[in-house]
């Protein structure tokens, strides 16, 4: 390897380096660039700021070391990584959250199922106040409709107050319609998130697991299900499951892949409301094991906030470490 000398003399290197008597105080720089040349030098030019450098002092000790720039895509894919490492950790802190809240609330399995029944109690009371409404509004339209009805029998032309009234009275209906439905969808998924409570509940009572641990290496299978993780147990797994979490990519998302790295696998932004656009990052742990997180975005609308809120994609975050560990196993 060819060594470089800039601003010193190869006397002054062997004295810094080999004599171990500092000719000057003044440190010194090492770096390489991408022909593999060393060069050593008490000052470094802007165009060689980018390599990786070492800082010497006057007995030639490294007491210093400044990484390789990175890129402006290197650095976006960081600021990426970083970003899902966060929402990774927000998501652990907010299940570790419930389920101190849960195992505060209740007591035993009874309490929750005296509650679940409590709450059925009460959504089927507003059903039933809807469903009460919703006749009296039908009662209304059909004596309104045979009024007009015997004037037109009558050759008499019903008046505009009248058929204003029906249409009135026709649009009551449709809310009250859909007040309904909201309260079955509401019944729905109240009742899903208790039995999923309920569930959550039995594990952490059965297994005495303190919630304060579950971002810790054992992590439940249950809560990396819910968050969307996969914990590699070794390299060559790892690298199987970066491979199986391509196919799960493909099978799952809607949006193409745009980014496609050794660390992070990203898909196009959501265009549609029906959008869900992926994100699965290789991120390492507290416990220096890698991790696959991940991060499903949907568009930035109500229905597409609603969309990512929803029991589909649920399903697949939940579904994202079973594939991988079945791809892994075969």
């Amino acid at each position: 390897m060819q060594k470089r000398i800039f601003s010193t003399s190869i006397f002054l290197v062997c004295v810094i380096f080999q004599c171990g008597q500092p000719a000057f105080a003044k440190k010194m720089y090492r770096w390489v660039n991408e022909q593999g040349e060393t060069t050593f030098s008490d000052q470094v030019p802007p165009e060689n700021s980018k390599y990786r450098r070492e800082s010497l002092n006057e007995k030639g000790r490294v007491v210093e070391i400044t990484e390789q720039a990175k890129t402006k895509e290197q650095q976006a894919m960081d600021n990426r990584l970083n970003e899902l490492k966060k929402a990774q950790e927000k998501v652990i802190a907010q299940q570790t959250a419930n389920d101190k809240v849960l195992l505060s609330t209740f007591r035993n399995l009874q309490d929750m199922q005296a509650s679940l029944f409590a709450k059925m109690q009460s959504l089927d009371t507003q059903r039933n106040l809807a469903q009460s409404n919703l006749k009296r509004i039908e009662i209304q339209l059909e004596t309104q409709q045979k009024k007009a009805a015997e004037l037109e029998r009558n050759g008499k032309k019903v008046p505009a107050y009248l058929l204003n009234e029906i249409k009135q009275t026709e649009t009551q209906i449709q809310a009250a319609y859909a007040e309904i439905n909201n309260h079955i969808e509401k019944k729905n998924k109240a009742k899903a998130e208790f039995e999923a409570d309920i569930e959550r509940f039995k594990f952490l009572t059965m297994k005495n697991t303190d919630p304060s641990m579950a971002s810790d290496k054992n992590m439940d299978q249950q809560t990396a299900d819910q968050i969307g993780l996969y914990t590699c147990e070794t390299e060559i797994f790892c690298t199987n499951a970066w491979l199986s979490a391509h196919e799960f990519f493909k099978a799952y998302a809607t949006t193409p892949i745009d980014t496609d790295t050794d660390k992070l696998i990203m898909g196009r932004s959501p265009a549609n409301d029906s959008d869900l656009s992926f994100s699965i990052s290789k991120i390492i742990d507290e416990n220096k094991k890698q991790q696959l997180f991940l991060d499903i975005r949907c568009r930035e609308s109500s229905l597409g906030i609603e969309l990512c809120a929803s029991q589909k994609v649920r399903d697949i975050r939940s579904a994202f470490r079973s594939f991988i560990e079945a791809a892994v196993g075969k």
